[in-house]
């Protein structure tokens, strides 16, 4: 098997092209072309948790939502929100 050698010039090519896909992405979510609405699945993956807990935070009243044909669709701006509201800040003494 023949050995693949890399160079300076190559960790340097690599290095621009990261940053240049890191400033693509911090620049699609300030121009907000990041999607507006969730599915269900895509909060839970995002938030790391159960359908269960998203379903306690719907009917409690928590987490506003829209439902359209049996899909269940959040606003992640609400969703930011609700993070934001219950935010907890411990004093360290």
């Amino acid at each position: 098997m023949p050995a693949n050698i890399i160079t300076t010039d190559d960790l340097r090519e690599f290095k621009m092209e990261l940053l240049d896909d890191l400033k693509e992405l911090l620049s699609n979510q300030n121009s907000g072309k990041l999607k507006k609405y969730l599915k269900s699945s895509e909060v839970m993956d995002m938030l790391q948790m159960s359908i269960g807990t998203l379903q306690n935070l719907r009917v409690n009243g928590t987490l506003p939502y829209t439902k359209i044909g049996g899909i269940i669709y959040y606003d992640a701006e609400d969703i930011q929100n609700v993070m934001t509201q219950n935010r907890i800040h411990n004093k360290i003494e």
